[in-house]
């Protein structure tokens, strides 16, 4: 007979730990295992802004799928739509030959991209803190910056170069603010030509507060230590529209400035708009078993999935988190093997278990099981829930290598001139136009079925 095939889409947390667990319970005669992927590894994104302040070495982020998973199948390439009623997914592959992969079972752990608005300028000027490209990318802008203003002899313009502006007042856009903040004040000290007091840090938010996950009293204490260093915030407005020198905020006000880093949000994968199934808020509807009403084999979790979040009474979906889909690529492995086996389904359920921030050095905020802590425990407290959360002991080991390192001996802030010959925007790292419509889907898999 032959062996059921399992398809997971996506290297994210779910689509990994699923495979993982699948490796562990099922036996190679069960169930042919198969990944795509267009990375060949899977990346720890909460540390990402460690990689952009030079904290972390890229490698310390990345772990690599062939390390990991060893009875799994991987195609190099891009799912770019989805045929329920066939059972087909259609790869784009790297090589660019676009293919008909069928399967009996697919997990869809897509993740989610870089949510933006119709703002004048924005794809074209911002950059974003969503991939490991991004974050290297980063990092080398932001040292360029400070090299050009210790070069011009323009006051306006150094004054633009040495002001940063992040949009994004969760943890992802704080964290970033607060590491790259300590890179530029730690850099500056090499530059003793440049006016330390210039180098300005401004975050950017809609909302009333900061990090409204974490509460009011722990916002106001990251807000004030941040403020300690120099950060500036504006809350309650958004930016109007930005081009290459500046930021216009919808209060008025203009920032010369020629860095925005947006991290005001996410959304889910283009993928889910492929299957022209029933979405909440954008994210693939799936039940608490993580299975998709009307899509036969189909299974969804982490970012690109609405799962009910049992532990708030069912009303709620589960936040993006990587804490969620780590535990849902579990739950749903176990889901898989139970299908297979013909036993009975089990839901989702899970509680969160708080959010941590690291703001670099000593700073930092953090809200394990509902216990409010900042300063030294919280950071023990983030740093220790890090390396637990990273899957291998490859990774852990260098991570705390590179922290201590960096704690003994700092950065040399060299930037190795990454895409130095042109700017990079969001969509030179994120594309979203290569997916088809649910049409392209069904006509793409009936070709490539009768010429395979």
């Amino acid at each position: 007979m032959t062996r059921p095939r399992i398809l997971v889409v996506g290297a994210g947390f779910a689509g990994v730990e699923c495979l993982n667990r699948l490796e562990r319970k099922l036996s190679p005669g069960e169930a042919e295992l198969v990944l795509v992927s267009p990375s060949d590894y899977q990346l720890y994104l909460p540390l990402l802004p460690h990689v952009a302040a030079g904290v972390l070495t890229p490698q310390s982020v990345a772990v690599s799928l062939r390390r990991r998973l060893r009875h799994t199948r991987i195609i190099p390439g891009g799912a770019i739509g989805i045929d329920a009623k066939a059972k087909v997914c259609v790869i784009r592959k790297v090589t660019g030959e676009v293919v008909a992969e069928p399967y009996d079972q697919l997990v869809l752990s897509a993740g989610s991209t870089t949510r933006t608005f119709d703002i004048p300028g924005l794809t074209t000027h911002a950059r974003g803190m969503k991939s490991l490209a991004e974050a290297a990318y980063l990092r080398d802008h932001v040292i360029a910056q400070l090299d050009i203003a210790a070069a011009t002899t323009d006051d306006a313009e150094r004054a633009a170069r040495l002001q940063f502006v992040v949009v994004g007042g969760g943890y992802a856009g704080t964290e970033t603010a607060a590491c790259l903040q300590r890179l530029t004040s730690a850099a500056a000290k090499r530059y003793p030509r440049l006016d330390h007091a210039l180098i300005k840090w401004h975050l950017v938010d809609v909302a009333p507060r900061l990090l409204p996950e974490l509460g009011e009293k722990l916002g106001e204490k990251a807000m004030a230590m941040l403020r300690q260093r120099g950060v500036e915030f504006s809350l309650g407005t958004s930016v109007a529209s930005v081009d290459a020198t500046s930021v216009k905020l919808t209060d008025g006000r203009m920032l010369p400035s020629h860095t925005l880093i947006w991290t005001a949000g996410v959304a889910a994968s283009p993928l889910v708009a492929t299957l022209g199934a029933k979405t909440v808020r954008g994210r693939l509807a799936a039940t608490a078993q993580l299975t998709v009403p009307g899509c036969d084999g189909l299974f969804a979790a982490g970012d690109a999935a609405a799962v009910p979040d049992l532990a708030k009474g069912g009303d709620a979906i589960c936040p993006p988190t990587a804490q969620h889909s780590q535990r849902q690529g579990r739950a749903m492995a176990d889901n898989i093997v139970a299908r297979l086996r013909g036993t009975p389904l089990r839901p989702y359920l899970h509680k969160d278990l708080g959010l941590v921030v690291d703001l670099g050095g000593k700073d930092a905020v953090s809200k394990p099981l509902g216990i409010e802590l900042h300063g030294l425990p919280a950071q023990a407290v983030a740093r220790g829930y890090h390396l637990m959360a990273l899957p291998t002991f490859t990774a852990r080991t260098r991570v705390v290598t590179n922290w201590a390192l960096n704690a003994v001996a700092g950065d040399d802030f060299v930037r190795t001139d990454f895409q130095a010959r042109r700017e990079g925007t969001l969509y030179d790292f994120e594309s979203a136009a290569a997916y088809l419509t649910p049409d392209q889907v069904r006509e793409h898999s009936k070709a490539l079925i009768s010429k395979a």
